[in-house]
């Protein structure tokens, strides 16, 4: 499989040795994205402050999170096929516009109108939804192929350092300002996400725009199935998070209550994760493996050590290490995933690819949420995460064997 053209030959290229950073339109786009990451992680956060100061019922936490995830999950198709039909920097601008408005709408109805509140989560989560793909296609018209996989990590590290700081600064303003104004703020943040960003490089419209929206994304369909390590990728990526991501979710709160008895445990593997999850950017953003696609499925498969400490009698020192080591390998895959679709994908499809992408593991993620808790009522926590664990290192496995998987495509020459 022979990597696709580049859209354009006029993109950001940093003269050798200097950072990328320094790129006027990358940090551009760089600050953009940014802002849009920390807007997406900002909202539940606030929303779950918004219930410990009353302002919110945990029921009507649970129905405006659920409208939020449907706005997502039905904007994120439709933006991709919008991104590769139009501009991608319209799309991000009347995406991030959509967000700002839901969030402000959010601010005022918080409250006040439990149905109003919902309807504006929906909203935010619709624009959220558009702008993700948008922006993965906007990254390859913006930055050279070789150093995309830079880009990548600089926008991971970026969103990775603010959802370490955010909950402890989320939670002092909160005391201070009230969860209004930090809905309000986060409106400020898709401001900036939609505002700050310049153009991508210009490229040929593409042919398919009077083609019907089921048809062009079906077509989207078809050239993924076109890369098998893609294929293979987006099926280990969704049995990790269907599977390792809901059993930890569901049952860290459970283990460190029951096996250790303190609630610092909780809050302890999540900053490990974290920090893994930093350290893993900056290496990925210079690590250039001989066989990245398979370096990638490692660092996934390494998610399996969080519920595997989970389900053995370990030390709660064991519990923070399997975290980080997680964190490290998620972001070793990340990196390089993203990196490899801007580079193997059709310019013209790239949008409604990366959207199948998120559709995919958003889309099914709320499935194992469901189910890992009455799993664990029913086999006892320790088979259940076990079986989560296997899961999660057999999968990528699999998908390391998939043909072109080992360097994401076709191997350099």
């Amino acid at each position: 499989m022979t990597a696709a053209p580049p859209a354009s030959t006029s993109k950001t290229k940093p003269k050798q040795g200097s950072s990328l950073l320094r790129d006027t339109p990358f940090r551009r786009l760089w600050l953009g994205t940014t802002a849009s990451g920390l807007a997406t992680w900002a909202l539940p956060f606030v929303l779950a402050l918004a219930v410990l100061h009353r302002d919110l019922s945990p029921t009507g936490l649970g129905l405006v999170l659920a409208a939020r995830t449907a706005g997502f999950l039905a904007a994120v198709a439709v933006g991709g096929v919008l991104a590769d039909r139009h501009s991608r920097r319209g799309v991000v601008l009347a995406a991030g516009l959509g967000a700002a408005l839901g969030s402000f709408v959010l601010a005022a109805s918080l409250g006040r109108s439990l149905l109003l509140t919902a309807a504006a989560a929906a909203v935010a989560g619709a624009g959220q939804g558009a702008c993700r793909p948008a922006f993965q296609a906007l990254t390859a018209e913006t930055v050279a192929p070789e150093h995309r996989q830079q880009a990548n990590a600089a926008t991971s590290f970026a969103i990775r350092t603010a959802t370490l700081t955010g909950p402890a600064l989320a939670a002092l303003l909160a005391t201070r300002l009230g969860t209004e104004a930090l809905l309000a703020g986060i409106g400020l943040l898709w401001l900036a996400a939609a505002l700050v960003p310049g153009r991508g490089a210009a490229r040929t419209e593409p042919s398919d725009g009077g083609e019907p929206f089921t048809a062009a994304f079906l077509d989207g369909i078809r050239e993924a199935r076109r890369h098998p390590w893609f294929v293979a990728g987006l099926g280990a990526l969704v049995t990790v998070i269907a599977l390792g991501y809901s059993a930890t979710g569901v049952a860290l709160p459970l283990v460190t209550r029951d096996r250790y008895g303190s609630e610092w445990v909780l809050a302890a593997a999540l900053t490990a994760y974290t920090l893994g999850a930093l350290a893993g950017a900056v290496a990925a953003a210079r690590w250039r493996p001989r066989s990245p696609g398979w370096a990638a499925f490692a660092g996934l498969a390494a998610y399996g050590f969080a519920p595997l400490s989970l389900a053995l009698p370990v030390p709660a020192a064991a519990v923070l290490a399997a975290y980080a080591v997680a964190g490290v390998g998620i972001e070793l895959f990340n990196v390089p995933w993203f990196t490899a679709a801007q580079r193997e994908v059709d310019p013209g499809k790239l949008a409604r690819v990366s959207s199948l992408d998120f559709l995919v593991s958003y889309g099914l993620a709320p499935i194992g949420l469901a189910a890992i808790a009455p799993a664990i009522d029913t086999f006892g926590a320790t088979p259940v995460l076990a079986t989560c664990a296997a899961a999660c290192f057999l999968a990528p496995t699999a998908a390391a064997l998939t043909p072109t998987s080992r360097h994401f495509g076709a191997p350099p020459k």
